[in-house]
């Protein structure tokens, strides 16, 4: 192998030092905060509501709406059984990957704003695999009951097949659109009918600042190199004067 292509698979790597764990403090509270709120409120769900039953919050316009999914975001599903093993260790794959990331950009001191949003999306990412992984070992099932934590007779589902549960439900419009409208006249219409939890926000949270923080950079950086530009010119105008 040639020394091109040895430094274009190089990995860089990383040095942990005390300097290091001390900066990681803060993308690890935020890890851990939103885990804790994550599986707190899950639970709760989980041994206190059948699957179906809603609590109104707001209202029609927010309520908490117990649904479960195989453990895409916002109430998708993805592949049967097979699709959801691969989902999983898809997660698990990436929640390593990013979390070798923050410890890079923590060593590397890069912005905090890009390690805030990568530490909200490891987060979701993290509260949802548990979900898949061990909920259907430690609870049984929602259908027509409240769930029991650590029931006698075991668990609904074996390893990596348990059920994301869902939450957040905010139909903001509901209503029957008018007949006069082409095709989907007189149909029922909801927005917004995801339902989601606490880390799908924070996942969508952490893309989110993510885009903003690196489009407001680059602005930054693009600004800058026109200010250079245009001081360059200014002082070769004033040297041929």
């Amino acid at each position: 192998m040639t020394e091109e292509k040895k430094n274009r698979f190089h990995i860089p790597s990383i040095h942990v030092t005390k300097e290091l764990l001390k900066h990681m403090r803060m993308p690890m509270a935020i890890v851990l905060l939103i885990l804790l709120a994550d599986q707190a409120l899950k639970i709760w769900v989980k041994t206190h509501m059948q699957i179906g039953e809603s609590i109104p919050m707001l209202g029609d316009w927010f309520k908490i709406y117990f649904v479960e999914n195989e453990g895409m975001a916002f109430g998708m599903a993805f592949g049967g059984e097979v699709g959801k093993i691969i989902l999983t260790l898809f997660r698990i794959v990436a929640s390593v990957g990013i979390t070798w990331a923050i410890f890079y950009l923590v060593q590397n001191k890069a912005r905090k704003l890009t390690i805030i949003s990568i530490s909200l999306i490891l987060a979701g990412a993290l509260g949802n695999i548990i979900d898949s992984c061990f909920y259907g070992l430690i609870f049984n099932d929602s259908y027509y009951q409240v769930a029991e934590f650590m029931p006698e007779s075991g668990g609904y589902a074996p390893f990596f097949q348990g059920r994301v549960v869902d939450m957040f439900y905010f139909p903001i419009i509901d209503t029957i659109l008018p007949n006069w409208l082409p095709l989907v006249g007189g149909k029922h219409f909801t927005f917004f009918d995801a339902i989601f939890n606490i880390a799908d926000c924070a996942i969508t949270i952490g893309v989110a600042i993510l885009l903003i923080d690196q489009i407001a950079f680059e602005k930054s950086n693009k600004t800058t190199d026109d200010d250079n530009s245009s001081t360059q010119t200014q002082t070769s105008s004033a040297h041929e004067e």
